[in-house]
């Protein structure tokens, strides 16, 4: 039987929504301009290296780390997952553990409500706008989590997942990891702690982890050697990991990341063999 983990509890009220649009736009010029002149010169330069946003490796990133949050390379089957994992941020659900302490949960239904009004989980708005920032259940129980459900059938209740994943965590990775001049595997390590940690100001966060990693290695586009920078990374992840109970396992970093890097998989290709909590995984 495989070790039994904690889902990947974050800080509380993650990165608010104005905050994060502006990290988005916080993209170079010099980027912005090349974008421009590609669509408009018929002589474009040529496409820049693969990222994690090439769907393919998009969809690899999506199964390493369902094997970690959900013990499963299956991230589709967790749009329906929900639980109080009793870790102080109420219920923990959907494809990467938005929760209802910590607002992305409740920005998740506010985007679904404005997408599909009268939706099943539109009547639990002022409920989550009161718990936010809190464990507790009120207003939620005792149909929320069938309701959820109900609600992760609908197709629309999907897409507004995939989406709040992708503008609160995905898309500032690989934004983040492309600045940096980080390869595949390098945005992949983003966006995994961004995932575990949020990006808020506390000690912990993702952009405190990565200041940490700064003081000992420079990022390739500062002229630095990617594997040594990686490994700094990491190291900062594991520190952080280690000062919160639940994250005492570090074997996400230490069999699969780790893993990979030691390999010089810098663009993540296939076949691809780690652990999670003791469990192997594989991907042809």
């Amino acid at each position: 039987m495989p070790t039994p983990h904690v889902r990947a509890p974050r800080p509380l009220r993650f990165l608010p929504r104005i905050a994060l649009g502006v990290a988005l736009l916080a993209v170079p010029a010099t980027a912005v301009a090349a974008t421009s002149d590609a669509t408009e010169v018929s002589s474009a330069p040529a496409p820049a290296a693969i990222g994690l946003d090439d769907p393919a490796k998009k969809e690899i990133a999506m199964q390493i780390v369902s094997s970690a949050e959900n013990s499963s390379l299956d991230w589709k089957a967790q749009y329906k997952y929900i639980e109080d994992i009793d870790d102080g941020r109420g219920y923990t659900a959907g494809i990467i553990g938005f929760c209802s302490g910590t607002g992305d949960m409740l920005d998740l239904v506010e985007l679904y409500t404005d997408r599909k009004p009268g939706n099943v989980l539109a009547k639990y708005l002022p409920a989550l706008r009161e718990v936010d920032g809190s464990d507790s259940h009120a207003g939620l129980d005792p149909n929320f989590t069938k309701d959820w459900k109900k609600a992760a059938q609908d197709s629309e209740f999907k897409k507004a997942q995939n989406d709040e994943r992708d503008r609160v965590y995905f898309n500032p990775a690989v934004n983040r990891g492309k600045q940096d001049g980080i390869g595949v595997l390098g945005q992949f390590i983003y966006y995994d702690a961004i995932v575990m940690h949020g990006d808020g100001g506390d000690s912990t966060s993702f952009s405190s982890i990565r200041k940490r990693a700064l003081a000992k290695a420079k990022t390739p586009a500062q002229g630095g050697d990617e594997k040594t920078y990686l490994n700094a990374f990491l190291d900062a992840r594991v520190w952080a990991m280690k000062q919160e109970e639940a994250h005492e396992d570090t074997s996400r970093v230490d069999t699969a990341q780790r893993v990979f890097v030691r390999k010089n998989n810098f663009n993540l290709n296939t076949p691809l063999d780690w652990k999670v909590y003791g469990e192997s995984f594989h991907i042809d």
